[in-house]
């Protein structure tokens, strides 16, 4: 795979360069070592695309846990402790929140790596919310978002977000207070 976009949200990339050097290269190093063709294995049920091989994001991800692991980084998951204070009076929920969980996919040296082939929304959950949180609870400083490009998006399920979209979208809504330095890299197969 290779980098085919980069995005510098709060100045991400310079904060990594400077605070953290050497990450970015291992990261890339991470991102070109895995052969996407590997993960052409999807074979699509979707009306508009009926027997396309597809890129398998479930694929791609395993991909990811094994080269970012086999480097030092971990997975770090909280619990989740949902209060009871906020049901009104009266309403008891059906099923418990035990067990409830946030994780962030890799972990090292304060720099927090997630990996995104879903939806839309969770690209913005990752950055926007996600790594707050995790900034928050001490275990990051600045976090990597890695993304397909929009080329390498349409070679897999529908609905898949893409680099182009997502940075367009941080562009527009501007930086808050409370987000934290992310780099975005737009990821092509």
């Amino acid at each position: 795979m290779l980098i085919g976009g980069l995005y510098s949200f709060k100045h991400g990339r310079e904060i990594i360069e400077a605070q953290y050097p050497g990450t970015f290269a291992e990261v890339e190093h991470t991102v070109v070592s895995i052969d996407a063709r590997n993960y052409l294995t999807k074979e699509s049920a979707e009306k508009t695309m009926v027997g396309r091989m597809l890129y398998s994001p479930k694929g791609l991800n395993k991909a990811f846990k094994e080269a970012f692991f086999a480097k030092g980084w971990v997975n770090r998951r909280v619990s989740c402790d949902y209060s009871k204070l906020y049901y009104v009076n009266g309403y008891q929920p059906a099923s418990s929140t035990q067990g409830a969980f946030r994780d962030m996919d890799f972990i090292k040296n304060h720099v927090g790596v997630e990996v995104q082939f879903g939806k839309y929304a969770f690209m913005v959950y990752n950055v926007c919310a996600k790594m707050t949180i995790f900034h928050k609870l001490g275990f990051i400083n600045v976090g990597i978002e890695i993304v397909p490009v929009k080329e390498f998006a349409d070679q897999m399920s529908t609905g898949v977000s893409y680099f182009e979209q997502f940075v367009w979208d941080l562009e527009h809504r501007g930086a808050s207070d409370i987000d934290i330095p992310v780099l975005v890299l737009g990821i092509a197969a």
